[in-house]
This record gives structure tokens, C-alpha cells and sequence, in this order.
């Protein structure tokens, strides 16, 4: 009871502070945050065009998250999460040690994403019985050629075989799990969005419908499908940009932060390649650095020119009337 207290104050101080340092300008963190990312790893075993890992564009260096960082940061906040997301860059049940990540974090909900190239029947017992509580599979095609425009590398018959293994193993288990399918609405596969969603009637999953980012805005023009509320940028010219205002705020800031799997502290989703390291777990403790210089002077300029800041133009923070 204390714990959800102490949980329940601290979410409304995230949102509290956020409207007056957006009103203010000037950052105002005196909580901590109520969700946070961990990415297990960024390695993957496929190669998806549009992904900062899978494509081969991201710069920085690979490997997999020490569960020691894991423990002490969950560890130092768990007094305040209401969300835990074991997922960034790359597949996370590549991870030799997935399931050590996956213990309760009281009062916590916890998400995993995959691509679904790894779910047996007998791992997905495992995780039905874990104490995760939402687990989304992208699934962005109906047949295997639709699904390989994106998919670069993979299986569509593997991926819809582990969605009928985790349907089964949460029956079996009778566990609270519940199965999400992600669908990346593109050019290619928007024709089979009926398909999908009787796919995920029959597997008792919940469907989201979901806009596709794309790392090369030059290439936006050719993912875009026919809706509006799935294409995610308007064309300007010979190119594209994403269809927000970009106004000067973000909540994610003060809400949701990235731990990559080398233990930096980066400040959103939007940050792929970790160009903006607030801190190193190794070094610091999270308190420390999630209140430091760094992370204010970031604040700072996200509430003054969000603009200027290469990862925010291409962030859905502020855009309205798009399924993101």
C-alpha cells in the first residue's frame, strides 16, 4: 500500500513539474521517473530497413546488458516505477540471460517487445509464468513476401507459430500475460490490415495499428501508405518531414528514460544511436545523473528550441491525428 502511494505521488509530480516547466521554461525535475528502458541488447537477427540497428546504420558499439546494471538501477527506483519496458535497439530474448531480467518489480508493469523469431512453446511457458505483464510481437505482413519488405531476414511462418504458442501457453498457465501484435502500417502491407486484425481476434491478442518511423526521411515516400492517420510525414518538396509543429516540450523527459546495454542514460526512444549520454550507470548512481547538468541543460533546450535538436525532428512528441 505504501509502495503504490509513494508510486502514485511521484507520477503526478512527473506530470505536475512537466506543465510547469513547459509554462516556465526552465526545468523543474524534483521526482523520479515512472517508466524507464532497459535495451538487454542491440544485437538482432534481422535486418530491418528502417531500423537503426538492422540496417547496419547505428554507430555505436554492441553488446549485452551486465544484469548487474539492471538490479542496481531497479534496485535504487522500483519505490517509483509503475512501468518497466525490457526493450530499445535489437532483439532482447537474444539476451543469454533474458529471464534474469524478467523478476518483479513491485507494483511495476512490465513490457518485453520481439520480433517473435524465439518463441518455443516450451519459452513461452517460461514467459507466461514470468512476471512480465505485456508482451508485444511485431508482425508487419500477412504473407511472407509482404512481411520481407520490412522483416529483412526473417520468418513469417516462425513469427505466427510463436504467436500460437504464447496464445496456448497463457491458457495452459492461466497467466495474466497479455499478448500484443504490433503492426507497422506501410505502402506494402496496408491492404492486409483486415487480415491482421482477425489474426488477432483468433489469438486473443490486442492489435496496434501503428505508423512507421523511418531513420532516412528521403525515403519516407516510398513507405507511405494511402491513410493519413498512418503516414507519418508530408511531403516538402522532393523530400518529407515529419507532420508535428515540434513544439518546445517533451514529456518523455520527464517521464521515460533509456538505459542502453552498456549502462548510458540517454534521454528518450528517439535516441538510437546514444548521441546524447546524460550519465553511466557504472560510474553514477541514476538519481545523480537524472537530475544533473547534462540532463537540465538538455531539458533546457528542448523547452527553448526543440528544433535545433537532430533526434526531436524526428519525434512523434506533439504530433497529432497520426497512430504513433
Amino acid at each position: 500500500m505504501q509502495g503504490g502511494f509513494v508510486k502514485t505521488i511521484n507520477l503526478l509530480s512527473c506530470g505536475s513539474s512537466y506543465l510547469v516547466s513547459s509554462l516556465t521554461r526552465v526545468p523543474y525535475v524534483p521526482h523520479m521517473p515512472s517508466a524507464i528502458s532497459f535495451e538487454l541488447t542491440n544485437h538482432c537477427n534481422l535486418r530491418c530497413r528502417e531500423c537503426a540497428s538492422g540496417s547496419g546504420t547505428m554507430k555505436r558499439g554492441r553488446g549485452f546488458m551486465d544484469t548487474e546494471i539492471y538490479l542496481k538501477t531497479v534496485k535504487e527506483l522500483s519505490s517509483y516505477l509503475w512501468f518497466v519496458n525490457l526493450y530499445f535497439q535489437g532483439e532482447p530474448m537474444l539476451h543469454p540471460e533474458f529471464f534474469s531480467f524478467t523478476g518483479a518489480v513491485e507494483g511495476a508493469r512490465i513490457t518485453v517487445s520481439t520480433n517473435g523469431h524465439y518463441l518455443s512453446p516450451e519459452y513461452c511457458e517460461k514467459l507466461a509464468d514470468s512476471a512480465i505483464t505485456r508482451l508485444i510481437v511485431s508482425l508487419d505482413g500477412m504473407d511472407q513476401e509482404t512481411y520481407s519488405q520490412y522483416r529483412t531476414g526473417g520468418d513469417l511462418s516462425k513469427v505466427l507459430t510463436g504467436i500460437r504458442n504464447v496464445s496456448e501457453a497463457v491458457r495452459k498457465v492461466k497467466s495474466g500475460l497479455k499478448l500484443e501484435i504490433q503492426f507497422l502500417v506501410n505502402s506494402y502491407n496496408q491492404h492486409q490490415v483486415g487480415e491482421v486484425k482477425r489474426l488477432a481476434s483468433e489469438s486473443g491478442a490486442g492489435l496496434r495499428l501503428k505508423s512507421m518511423q523511418v531513420l532516412n526521411i528521403d525515403e519516407a515516400g516510398k513507405w507511405m501508405p494511402g491513410d493519413e492517420k498512418f503516414r507519418r510525414y508530408r511531403n516538402e518538396g522532393e523530400s518529407h518531414a515529419i507532420k508535428s509543429r515540434l513544439p518546445d516540450r517533451c514529456l518523455r523527459l520527464w517521464y521515460n528514460p533509456v538505459v542502453t546495454w552498456d549502462g548510458k542514460v540517454i534521454p528518450c526512444c528517439f535516441d538510437k544511436d546514444a548521441e546524447y549520454v546524460m550519465g553511466d550507470l557504472t560510474r553514477y548512481p541514476f538519481r545523480e545523473i537524472w537530475r544533473g547538468k547534462l540532463f537540465h541543460d538538455f531539458r533546457k533546450q528542448v523547452l527553448t528550441e526543440r528544433k535545433s535538436i537532430p533526434i526531436c525532428r524526428n519525434c512523434t512528441s506533439g504530433l497529432k491525428g497520426v497512430r504513433n
